[in-house]
């Protein structure tokens, strides 16, 4: 699954995208083509783990992480959304928008303008306008298809998809409709870019990240969105903190009043946003993190890991991280009664260390 950065030109999230993999700061994306990263995900219960059990190797978990190259001003001085902006938005499981709040004249802003609010209310808007359009040729070719042949799912599909066009005609994006899990898996082949899950990045500088906490209360009321995520960051901060030693790292925050890179806030919220989780595996070869989706069985991670154990699964012996922190040992966890033997439909808690016997 991978999530995609989405913005203007010059709102940072080329210089975001490359702090993040570490890779050496580059001119801003001129390219038409979009550019993937795998990206680690820092996980501090694995670097606890891998203290603990001291082995060869640890291996995160990763995301992939896609950069859509920027909205530019076209030959008619407008910024227009094109064809192929929209298709590689659609081709993501869930969208990051990276929105510019900062002022250098030396990378301008391609409307002329400092208004994050503006921006996403742009996006929003633009991808509304393609969503509806796809909704309502939807509803032509269904009801003409009705008229050949009655069948119970085409009428079905009408239904859900009127729904959809009425929500998305009063100009309020798909994800804020209330859809059951067959509605969503309906709708999910259509690549409906307002349903997908969002979360958005606004880019600070220095002088501007004081007023960081009144405009996203702002934006949050403004959009009628108050449990989208919104998380403020600083790219050049960020770069020029990712180029530093990790003692010299920890000055820089002090200095800077930084509890917390950004960074590692924003990919934790893209591995939210996506409907992933992690469960562990530790021993004296490796400690490692494995991505799943949430509600998996115990089953379904043990396939994660490899086939073998999808198909030959017998048990698995489960203690959470919280627990295992606790106690610090199986054995001492077996005492207190928090390890425990789960069956194949066991549904696998974010943080759950397993150990799968298989046939």
């Amino acid at each position: 699954m991978q999530i995609g950065l989405v913005g203007l030109h010059n709102s940072g999230k080329t210089l975001l995208l490359n702090t993040l993999a570490g890779i050496e700061k580059t001119e801003y994306h001129k390219s038409e083509e979009a550019k993937l990263e795998v990206i680690k995900v820092p996980d501090e219960r694995l670097n606890n783990l891998t203290y603990i059990f001291n082995p060869k190797k640890q291996v995160n978990a990763t995301i992939e992480i896609f950069d859509i190259p920027g909205l530019r001003v076209s030959d008619d001085g407008k910024v227009r959304i094109t064809t192929s902006f929209l298709n590689n938005v659609k081709n993501n499981d869930a969208l990051f928008y990276v929105i510019r709040h900062f002022e250098n004249a030396s990378v301008p802003h391609p409307m002329n303008r400092i208004n994050s609010l503006a921006d996403i209310e742009f996006l929003e808007t633009e991808f509304l306008f393609s969503d509806l359009s796809f909704l309502e040729n939807r509803i032509e070719k269904l009801k003409k298809d009705i008229l050949k042949r009655k069948e119970d799912r085409l009428t079905k599909e009408l239904e859900v998809i009127e729904k959809c066009y009425e929500h998305t005609n009063n100009e309020l994006p798909l994800r804020t409709l209330d859809l059951n899990e067959k509605d969503i898996s309906l709708l999910s082949g259509f690549q409906l870019l307002t349903l997908k899950p969002l979360a958005i990045a606004i880019n600070f500088d220095e002088n501007s990240m004081q007023d960081a906490s009144s405009i996203i209360g702002e934006i949050k009321e403004k959009l009628g969105q108050q449990n989208l995520e919104i998380i403020p960051f600083s790219a050049e901060i960020e770069y020029e903190l990712s180029k530093l030693e990790p003692e010299d790292q920890q000055m820089f925050m002090e200095e800077y009043g930084i509890k917390e890179s950004a960074l590692d806030k924003i990919l934790r919220t893209a591995f939210k946003v996506l409907g992933l989780q992690s469960f562990f595996t530790v021993g004296e070869d490796e400690t490692r993190a494995w991505t799943i989706k949430k509600n998996y069985t115990a089953q379904q991670a043990a396939g994660v890991i490899h086939t073998d154990f999808y198909n030959k699964f017998i048990r698995a012996e489960v203690v959470h991280y919280d627990d295992f922190m606790k106690y610090k040992s199986f054995s001492k966890c077996k005492e207190a009664g928090v390890w425990r033997l789960e069956g194949k439909e066991y549904i696998v808690a974010d943080g759950d260390i397993l150990n799968i016997r298989h046939s």
